[in-house]
């Protein structure tokens, strides 16, 4: 990796070009030359410019006006410029300071003297350099930080699309960004222990990953809890782990230089061949990120958790529910994939059709309070046992309570015997009144219903609850249902039959 600083040498005359260059090249600097200030502009629009000797008297644009231009451009304005002249007047120091040059050397000028002002600028610049990555860095990990609040959903998280995040805001784009590693490499135990390495570099601005053979958690001293994170440059080989680090990774093909290394026993990122020394800052930078990912893997993990355990409750709710009920097997299971199937078909978002898969479960919760002899008579139901069965709408809906998390299965609870007609129970609401969950589950319900054994019907073929559905029988008529959800379900109906199939038993 090249890493020598480029200084730009401006000048209409050859001989000082070539003077310049020979100076410049002993002391290893890497030179680019220009016969005038357009395409001294042209030069810097085109490489990295670490400082530019710029001649004063030259044809076209003269070398005041260049040094004002390069300033004036906030992407090379941080570039040191240093005028060159045989003009020795008040004035014409004024003029190269209000030009904006950082220094000016007369003519005919002194090697060691050049050498020192070159020295000083070029650190000068280095700190600047450092400073304007500082700030772009604390802008960086502020933007990610609020994309994440914005962004995080615990419960489709991917750590490893996280991790592919990082890379992305951390990994230089091209050679020309030495504030920034060209390559990185991580490693990541698997479920069952083995770990998972893979290389990252951008190609043409696109960040490839690919897996790689390495093992090289084994040469490292992993730290038992908590971790670490370290770097090394190339005058550290020396040090024994600097020296097995770079040792393991070459063996895999790949020359390292300059690395930042991150350590855990759950994550190790390797952050190699910056184009300059790395700092404590660059290993500062690298530790923010990947504690914040780890950090969210950890919340999403407890998150998910505990979302598991809810649905399991609203299952085993459900299930009590149905147990003093005729109906068995997975009627609450089927019912929910098939409010999901219709809510997919109708375009709803996924966040909703989840919810509507575990919350429709729980439509019939409210036959908890039903008398077994109600649930179980094999004949007509008298006047008032029809009465009673219609209230476990209402029961569902106490049981349910307000909670915010459980208000889509208290809609259903509470509405899926509800008709677009008008005709349903336990409010007679009437078409958009009724509200849009339970309108989808009416549906769900319904053709489950007709698909099952009951004490006073046999279980019909999936082409018979289909007709049932979508012509009538005289007890369900297709105006009892949402037109759009009705359309939906004629559409879709294949799938609902392969759900019933699915989960039956």
């Amino acid at each position: 990796m090249n890493t020598q600083k480029r200084i730009l040498c401006v000048d209409d005359e050859p001989m000082n070009l070539k003077l310049l260059e020979a100076l410049l090249v002993s002391k290893g600097y890497e030179v680019i030359t220009a016969a005038n200030g357009r395409e001294a502009l042209a030069r810097i629009g085109e490489k990295t410019i670490d400082l530019v000797l710029l001649d004063v008297m030259m044809p076209g644009i003269n070398g005041f006006d260049t040094c004002r231009m390069i300033k004036e451009d906030e992407r090379h304005g941080n570039i040191p410029v240093v005028m060159i002249t045989a003009l020795q007047s008040r004035k014409d120091r004024i003029q190269s300071i209000e030009a904006g040059a950082e220094d000016l050397i007369t003519k005919p000028f002194n090697a060691e003297e050049v050498f020192a002002r070159v020295k000083m600028l070029l650190k000068m610049k280095d700190i600047n350099d450092r400073l304007n990555d500082a700030y772009n860095n604390i802008n960086n990990l502020t933007s990610f930080g609020e994309k994440i609040v914005k962004t995080f959903d615990p419960l489709s998280f991917d750590f490893m699309a996280r991790i592919d995040s990082i890379v992305r805001l951390v990994i230089g784009q091209n050679e020309e960004m030495a504030e920034k590693p060209r390559m990185i490499i991580t490693g990541i135990p698997s479920d069952t222990g083995r770990w998972q390495w893979h290389r990252f570099v951008s190609v043409s601005g696109e960040l490839e990953r690919k897996p790689i053979k390495l093992d090289l958690q084994h040469e490292l001293r992993l730290p038992a809890s908590d971790s670490t994170i370290t770097f090394f440059n190339d005058d550290d080989r020396e040090n024994q782990e600097a020296g097995q680090i770079a040792a393991k990774i070459e063996s895999a093909g790949i020359s390292v230089s300059n690395m930042v290394c991150y350590l855990s026993g759950d994550l190790i990122i390797l952050a190699l061949n910056y184009g300059r020394d790395v700092t404590n800052y660059d290993a500062a930078v690298l530790r923010s990120l990947v504690i914040q990912s780890l950090f969210l893997r950890s919340l999403s993990a407890q998150i998910k958790e505990v979302d598991d355990a809810f649905t399991y409750t609203l299952h085993a709710l459900a299930r009590a529910a149905e147990a003093n009920d005729e109906d068995t097997g997975n009627h609450i299971l089927r019912v929910g994939e098939y409010a999901a199937i219709l809510s997919r078909h109708l375009g709803m978002t996924e966040e909703f059709i989840n919810t509507i898969r575990r919350q429709a479960q729980m439509h019939d919760v409210g036959k908890i309070h039903i008398h077994p002899d109600i649930l179980r008579k094999p004949g007509e139901l008298s006047p008032d046992e029809w009465e009673g069965m219609k209230t476990h709408t209402i029961h569902g809906s106490m049981i349910l309570g307000e909670h915010a998390r459980l208000a889509l299965a208290k809609e259903i609870a509470l509405g899926h015997h509800e008709r677009w007609d008008g005709s349903g129970y336990p409010f007679g609401l009437q078409g958009a009144q009724i509200p849009f969950p339970a309108r989808i589950t009416a549906i769900a319900d319904q053709y489950d219903a007709l698909r099952n054994p009951r004490v006073y019907k046999p279980a019909f073929e999936h082409e018979t609850a289909r007709r049932i559905i979508t012509e009538g029988d005289g007890r369900t008529m297709p105006y009892h249902f949402d037109p759009e959800a009705l359309k939906a379900f004629k559409e879709i109906a294949s799938q609902m039959e392969e759900a019933y199939a699915r989960l039956s038993g």
